[in-house]
C-alpha cells in the first residue's frame, strides 16, 4: 500500500515522521504519525503504539508528550495513528465533539450510518500494524500499546481481546468501563446500536473478567485532579476491582494535582517508555 509522507523532523538523534495513505479498513485517507530511533537506521525495532483521546489527530501526542527522546533511548518506533476517519461526509458526523469525527473509540461500528468507515478497532490492531511491519524497520513480534482517556480504553481493549499479541500495556486516565458512563454509552449506542450485551466486547472492565490469555502486567496513571473523574466519566475503580478478582496484576497511580492534560502525560511519559521497554526489550 502506497504512503505518502507529509512531514519529516530530525528529531532526538532519529526522524518524526508523518505519513497519509488510503485505509482500507476506513474507506478515506488517514495520517499517521512515527518515531524512528536512531537504531532504526541498522536493526528491526520494537513498535509502541499510541492511541489518543477524544478530539485528537495524529499530531496530539507528537508535540505535546514528549515521548521522543526516551524512545531514541530504548530504540522503539513509536506510532501514533489518529483517532477516527475524516470527510466521509456522514451525516452527523461534525456535530458534537465526543461522537463522530475525531471520536472514533476504537470500536468497528455495526450500524448505519457508521459501519463502513468507522472501523478504527480492525484499523488500529490489523491494517496499521501490516502496514508498519511492510513499510518500517520494525519487528512485527514485539510490540505494545499505550493511550489516553479514549485511547487509554483503545489500549486496554486491544491488549485484553488480544491474549498475547502486544508484550505491554498502559494507560493514561483511561475510560475504563464505557458502559455505565455518559461518553461510552453515547458513541456505544451510536456505533454499536441498543443492544447493550454487544457492548460488553469494547469494555476493558467487561474484557477482564473474562480476560484468560498470559499474564499482562497493565500500568494506569490518573490525575487525581482530573475533572472526567469527578464526573465519573473513567470509572477506573471498576476495572481495578475485576483486574484484582482476576488476578491481572495492574500498578495503578493516582497522581495529586495532575489533571487530563497533556501537562500530565508529559509527567510521567518517561515511566511508561521504561514499562514498554521492559517488556518490548526483554
Amino acid at each position: 500500500m502506497a504512503l505518502t509522507q507529509v512531514s519529516s523532523n530530525r528529531c532526538a538523534g532519529g526522524f518524526q515522521k508523518v505519513f497519509e495513505h488510503d485505509s482500507s479498513e476506513l474507506k478515506c485517507k488517514m495520517k499517521f504519525a512515527i518515531y524512528l530511533p536512531p537504531k532504526a537506521e541498522t536493526d528491526k525495532c520494537p513498535v509502541f503504539y499510541w492511541l489518543s483521546g477524544l478530539t485528537c489527530t495524529e499530531q496530539n501526542f507528537i508535540t505535546k508528550a514528549g515521548s521522543q527522546l526516551a524512545a531514541a533511548e530504548h530504540g522503539i518506533i513509536v506510532v501514533a495513528p489518529d483517532t477516527s476517519p475524516r470527510g466521509c461526509n456522514i451525516e452527523g458526523e461534525d456535530e458534537s465533539w465526543d461522537f463522530g469525527t475525531g471520536a472514533g473509540f476504537y470500536v468497528d461500528a455495526t450500524e448505519d450510518p457508521w459501519k463502513t468507515n468507522y472501523r478504527m478497532y480492525s484499523y488500529v490492531t490489523e491494517e496499521l500494524p501490516k502496514l508498519i511491519n511492510t513499510n518500517f524497520p520494525a519487528d512485527p513480534d514485539r510490540k505494545s500499546i499505550s493511550g489516553h482517556s479514549m485511547g487509554g480504553h483503545g489500549a486496554l481493549i486491544c491488549a485484553l481481546k488480544n491474549p498475547g499479541k502486544y508484550k505491554a500495556v498502559s494507560a493514561f486516565a483511561p475510560i475504563c468501563n464505557p458502559l455505565q458512563c455518559p461518553w461510552g454509552q453515547k458513541a456505544f449506542s451510536g456505533y454499536l446500536g441498543s443492544d447493550r450485551s454487544t457492548w460488553e466486547a469494547y469494555d476493558a472492565t467487561a474484557l477482564a473478567s473474562s480476560y484468560s490469555g498470559p499474564q499482562l502486567d497493565v500500568l494506569i496513571d490518573q490525575g487525581r485532579d482530573d475533572q472526567f473523574l469527578s464526573a465519573s466519566q473513567l470509572l477506573p475503580d471498576n476495572l481495578i476491582a475485576v483486574c484484582s478478582e482476576k488476578k491481572i496484576p495492574v500498578v495503578f497511580r493516582l497522581q495529586p494535582g495532575y489533571d487530563h492534560s497533556y501537562f500530565f502525560i508529559y509527567s510521567f511519559m518517561n515511566d511508561h517508555m521504561k514499562h514498554h521497554a521492559k517488556y518490548l526489550n526483554a
